[in-house]
């Protein structure tokens, strides 16, 4: 079982009324909202966070890309990830992003990560998300309609430059490279493992199952409704003939443990609800582009997770609510280890993330949600899926080096 500590990077100074005042926190949120000199301090105050988060041991530290939002204020997380690999030691660098049809030409996210495997000695995760309808759509102007078609051609072109040993040259429909050669090149051979970020498409899940890589659940519903979800995915890798190996699969859930259940609803439940009442408050107009979803998924039935329908939804939900249906997993250690052991069984995966920062929440209560899920909840999880092998995890070589300081000599 591998244990990542998760990170959005909230802004979370919004104002009190900005879910009756405002129509989205993403993509128009009014940039007078926004304050550079208290994002410098959230800037390293989640930096902090994130390197702690190594220091008490979890297994990964991941970060993720998002544009026009106040929702998660990262639009380069090569760039969070390039201060992580020089200030933590042993955790894996999961990146989920990189959003591969945005970059021109796509060699960018070949050469950034890289770059981040080789300075990491080797610990690098590369995700390759298709992105949010409102960072790719309208953040950044594709059209929905080639956006899925863009995507895998840029995939193809990373990952042929990653383990094509010469120089090539790449005439693709949105990709003309005529000299390919990227350097450096990754140090994990034949590349870093790769994570696919979804929300629940059926094309996602046969495409990971064909390449062989991990499918990672990024839900805030929480983990009931992800069980119904996941159940599709596994049906779905029967049907494909893919074994049914744990680590194949990701979940992110939230997670809040305390001293005891009432001590939880105490310290996390106003950060809760600023999260999912204010970060998560997207207009509908933005939550899903026409073409962004495919045919065969809206038949499905998969369910927005955005939008007026769910911010009605969560504008109504209360702590309780939250708790209750799985939106969040929270209370004494005893308690989470419980709800955490059945979420991972249900969900059957391999690679949990959890969110610990969540919403408004301050540093010192993230470090202690933090600390508290590291030494009373993180060994009880520990031992699950033992029995299987986990191919997607990044092998960094033995000799590392470590930021240190330069003496007058070097």
């Amino acid at each position: 079982m591998k244990i990542s500590w998760f990170h959005l990077m909230p802004y979370r100074f919004l104002p009190k009324d900005f879910e009756d005042k405002y129509r989205s926190v993403w993509v128009d949120v009014p940039s007078h909202l926004f304050e550079a000199d208290k994002a410098h301090r959230l800037y390293n105050e989640y930096l902090d966070e994130l390197e702690f988060a190594d220091e008490v041991g979890f297994d990964g530290i991941c970060v993720n890309e998002h544009h026009n939002n106040a929702y998660g204020i990262m639009p380069s997380p090569n760039i969070t990830a390039a201060t992580l690999t020089r200030r933590t030691k042993n955790a894996a660098i999961i990146v989920l992003g990189n959003s591969l049809a945005l970059y021109n030409p796509p060699l960018r996210v070949a050469e950034e990560f890289a770059m981040l495997d080789c300075i990491s000695g080797g610990r690098l995760v590369a995700g390759f998300p298709v992105g949010t309808s409102m960072d790719t759509n309208f953040a950044y102007g594709v059209n929905p309609a080639i956006l899925r078609e863009k995507y895998y051609e840029a995939h193809d072109l990373v990952m042929k430059a990653w383990t094509e040993p010469d120089m090539f040259a790449f005439n693709g429909k949105y990709n003309q490279v005529r000299y390919a050669n990227i350097w450096p090149r990754p140090l994990q051979k034949p590349h870093p493992p790769v994570w696919i970020p979804g929300g629940g498409s059926v094309e996602t899940w046969e495409w990971t199952s064909r390449m062989n890589y991990v499918y990672c659940y990024l839900s805030y519903s929480g983990y009931k409704r992800g069980i119904q979800v996941m159940n599709g995915y596994w049906k779905e890798m029967e049907r494909l003939g893919t074994d049914d190996n744990p680590y194949r699969a990701g979940f992110l859930q939230l997670v809040c443990v305390a001293e005891t259940d009432e001590k939880a609803k105490e310290l996390y439940a106003e950060h809760v609800e600023y999260f999912y009442k204010k970060c998560l408050h997207v207009y509908e107009g933005f939550a899903d582009a026409p073409g962004y979803r495919t045919i065969r998924t809206l038949k499905a039935g998969a369910v927005a997770q955005l939008g007026a329908a769910a911010n009605q939804t969560r504008q109504a939900m209360t702590w309780d609510d939250f708790v209750e249906q799985g939106y969040v997993i929270a209370g004494s250690p005893k308690t989470v280890i419980e709800n955490l052991r059945g979420a991972v069984e249900g969900l059957r995966v391999g690679h949990l993330m959890v969110l610990l920062q969540i919403g408004s929440m301050p540093k010192d209560l993230t470090m202690k949600n933090t600390e508290m899920f590291a030494t009373e909840v993180f060994p009880e999880l520990q031992g699950m899926w033992d029995e299987y092998e986990d191919h997607w995890w990044p092998q960094p070589i033995e000799e590392r080096e470590v930021a240190g300081m330069a003496s007058a000599g070097d």
